[in-house]
């Protein structure tokens, strides 16, 4: 996963890192960066900026992927994945989005386009999600667009 991989490669972390771990890294990086650490210089506080805003992206996102979290919040899951309905669904870029009737929207990474493309033949696209999608890629719960 191109994404997943540049976040990780940002933060110097591998895949079995430890939300502990992570936080601290994380941490440590913002203290680093912090642009009140280059008052008077614009330029590099304006560096510092934007480092600062890719940590924090690349964080949220990484926390959100985080087999840790993932476990927390999988009873939530496998009560959307098993009971509410799909009303959605969109793809771009390898992810596909999913919006379920319970409210929860939920992002599928490196879904390659022949799986999709079946998902699109497919005569029962929810069966298909839960069958192909939900078990099979790395997701994370989104936030839902129009909230």
């Amino acid at each position: 996963m191109k994404k997943v991989a540049d976040y990780r490669k940002l933060l110097n972390v591998d895949k079995t890192v430890e939300l502990k771990e992570l936080k601290s890294i994380y941490r440590g990086l913002m203290k680093e960066w912090h642009p009140d650490k280059f008052s008077g210089n614009d330029e590099a506080k304006l560096d510092a900026e934007e480092k600062s805003k890719e940590f924090i992206e690349a964080y949220n996102f990484l926390v959100s992927i985080n087999p840790e979290t993932l476990e927390l919040n999988k009873e939530e899951y496998e009560k959307t994945i098993g009971e509410a309905n799909v009303l959605d669904y969109n793809y771009k870029a390898r992810i596909l989005t999913v919006n379920f009737s319970d409210g929860s929207v939920y992002e599928y990474f490196e879904v390659p386009s022949n799986v999709y493309n079946k998902l699109l033949n497919s005569s029962t696209p929810a069966r298909f999600i839960r069958r192909n999608i939900c078990t099979e890629y790395t997701y994370r719960k989104a936030t839902n667009p129009t909230s």
